[in-house]
Parts: C-alpha cells; structure tokens; sequence
C-alpha cells in the first residue's frame, strides 16, 4: 500500500500542469496514468494569450514560444460565395501577450513532465474503483491489485473521468457534430504563409494551421458520423471520408494538405460537451476530491480553448490550495467557485461558435448562414475571441 498527500489522476495538459502548479507552492504529488506513456492523441493545438499567460505563470512559457511563431492573420473563405474575410490576431502581441501559437501537443506535454521531479509520474495505472476511508483519506484501488491511499484527489482523466462520475457530475453529451483531424508533413517545405486558414460551407468547418516549415496542422467538423464501426480506427478509411466526401468543396490547398498526412496522426471524435447548467451547480468537488481540464468542463473545439482551460485550472486551483494551508477541501471548493462561470462561458461560446461557423441546422439554417457571412466574423467573433481572455493570477512562491 502507498501513501501519498495528492494524488492526479490522467498525465494529458491538466494533470502535468496541475501536477507542476503544485510543485511550485511546495506541494508533492503524484501522477497516475493509464498509458504506457504520455497521451500525444491529437497531434497539435493553438494556445491563445490565457493560456500562455498560464504557461508563464508555470514557468515554462518562453522555453515554448520560443519554439513557435505567433500567427498575426487569419482567413476565412466561404465556399459557397468565395468570399474570404480576413482575422487579425495582433491585438493581443500588441498589449504585450504572447498572443495566438500554435504548438506540437507532444512538446508541451514534454515540457510540462520534464520539470517534474523524476518519478512523479505512474505509467500503466488503470484505477478500478475510488472509495472513501474516513473524512480525510480517500482509497483507490488499482487493477494490478494494488492501493494507494491520498488525503486529496484531483481528477484529470478527460471526457469520461472516472472521479466525475464518482462526484456525481452528469455525463458529457454529445454536440452532434464529430471532428476529424491530422498532422501534415512537408520534408522539403510547403511554402504557405504562417496565416491559419478556415473554410466553412453547408454543414462542414474545415481549416490548417501552419505549425512551422514543413508541419500543417488540419481539421474538419462536421455532422458525419462513420458508416462502418472500424472506421474509426481506421485512418486510411478516415482519410478517404474527408477527401471523398467531407471536403468534396475544400479547395485543393486544403486537400493537398491532407494528402500529406502522417497516418498515425489522423484521427476522428466525437465533439462531447458537459452543459454549463451542470457546471455551474452539479458536484464537481467533494470533501478533498475534485476535477479539472475535460474531467471538469469538456467543450466543443471552436474556440481552441480546452487546452488554455485545463493549464488556467492548473494555476488557479494551485493558488487556491496555496491560501489555504492545511485544509486542501475548502481550496478546492474555492477554486471550483472561481472556476465555474469562467468555463460554463466558454462552453456556451465555443458550442454557438461552432454551430454558427457550421451552418446551423434544420429549417432556420439559411437564416444562420445569413448571419454568419455577413455578421459574425465581422462584429461578433471579435467579441468573443477578446471574452476568452483570462488572467488566471499568478503562484505564490513556496516557503
């Protein structure tokens, strides 16, 4: 039997980087995921200012971007009228952020494990049940037989955590949509501009992101959802559904792009969401148990905010354990107060955002399309991109 005082559940970006918060106010924990390795599922992603913010407050921030250029325009190109308009993301540089990056998953998961003290993390840990001991401890058996015992719980084991379901959190649902994405590699260069490009029709939301010369980061959404069950284990299958079919309008840049996919990076989901209702009032802490990242508050990709929320949970929910020495259940309540209005917000604004981008649904589609070519991405995108930025505080030094 192991003792330990926190123990995390799931090695993705909230748990390396809760995990690392911690190791900052002077907390030990340890790190238990199922893999064999760290989770590189989802082959890169764009972290906005919020999340850099975060990084830096972690301490890891400028060893990043100095891997990554910041992107200062976008386009967006509607594929039934051909128009283009045009996103600017130098507002945020010039305030001084680090504004909009995009970056390899598998580097930032690196980064955050390698200021780690070594064996923090437990590999090929599958947790079978969670059970309360007393007032202060908490037991987890382990499927190889084994038990661990913690005076607090953090649970950032992803869409389908397992300490959610055992805080009583209702189950995720799913947006009716799915995602399909991918990691293209160009060995001699491919010579686009360092702008992301997104292209939207009738039910589709597609796009690249230049990551660096010879590496393009791609996605799809859409309603499609895989004809034979093995498809989507299947990335050569995948690949021929979005060429065929899903991206039968895309211009040929795009379609260039996915045909330079690296296979074992091609992936399709499901796009899942927890309600902001069930966010603002369900259980999400109990006694010295709580969740963060997508165990908290899964959401739909449209405002490329999961992963800038997981590394904000990541330092509030260090500061506040760290204001309350001695009692991590009422830091945890605190940090769940904190927590719920900010991400229940990006949960309603990426779901809207994703079904406006997407051509609603239904009748009133042609009416949501109407506002999307002419409305959205001139006044109302905007809006939203400035909602999402955060400041999440910063760690106070250990003692």
């Amino acid at each position: 039997m192991e003792e330990h005082d926190v123990v995390i559940i799931g090695a993705g970006i909230a748990g390396l980087a809760t995990a690392l918060a911690l190791k900052k106010i002077g907390m030990q924990s340890i790190v238990l995921e199922r893999s064999h390795d760290l989770r590189t599922t989802g082959a890169a992603l764009t972290l906005s200012s919020n999340a850099w913010r975060a990084l830096d407050a972690l301490g890891v921030a400028n060893k990043l971007a100095s891997l990554y250029q910041a992107f200062q325009l976008g386009h967006v190109t509607n594929l039934i009228n051909g128009t283009t308009q045009v996103m600017s993301f130098t507002g945020t540089i010039d305030s001084g952020d680090m504004g909009v990056r995009p970056l390899h998953r598998k580097v930032l998961l690196e980064t955050l494990a390698n200021e780690l003290p070594p064996n923090t993390i437990k590999f090929s840990t599958n947790i079978t049940s969670i059970k309360s001991q007393d007032q202060d401890i908490t037991v987890l058996h382990l499927q190889d037989g084994s038990v661990i015992k913690t005076k607090a719980l953090i649970g950032c084991d992803g869409v389908h955590s397992v300490v959610a379901q055992w805080l009583g959190l209702a189950a995720p649902v799913n947006s009716g949509r799915s995602a399909v994405r991918g990691l293209a590699v160009f060995p001699a260069g491919h010579g686009f501009k360092h702008e992301v490009q997104q292209f939207v029709g009738n039910g589709i939301r597609a796009g690249f992101v230049p990551i660096n010369d010879t590496e393009i980061y791609w996605f799809i959404t859409s309603c499609f959802t895989p004809r034979e069950p093995e498809m989507a284990r299947k990335p050569e299958l995948i690949l021929k559904e979005v060429t065929e079919h899903l991206a039968k309008d895309c211009p040929k840049n795009f379609h260039n792009v996915v045909q330079h996919s690296e296979l074992s990076t091609v992936t399709w989901a499901p796009l899942m969401f927890r309600v902001p209702w069930n966010v603002l009032f369900g259980p999400a802490y109990g006694r010295a148990i709580t969740v963060a990242g997508d165990a908290f508050h899964p959401m739909t990709p449209d405002l490329g905010q999961g992963g800038g929320a997981a590394l904000e949970d990541a330092v509030v929910l260090g500061r506040c354990l760290a204001s309350s020495p001695g009692n991590m259940s009422s830091g945890m309540e605190r940090y769940v107060k904190e927590r719920r209005w900010r991400v229940a917000g990006l949960i309603t604004g990426a779901f809207l955002s994703g079904w406006v981008q997407q051509g609603g649904s239904g009748w009133s589609g042609w009416m949501v399309k109407l506002f999307r070519d002419h409305l959205f991405y001139r006044f109302v995108q905007p809006r939203i991109v400035n909602a999402v930025h955060f400041v999440c505080g910063v760690l106070p030094e250990k003692s």
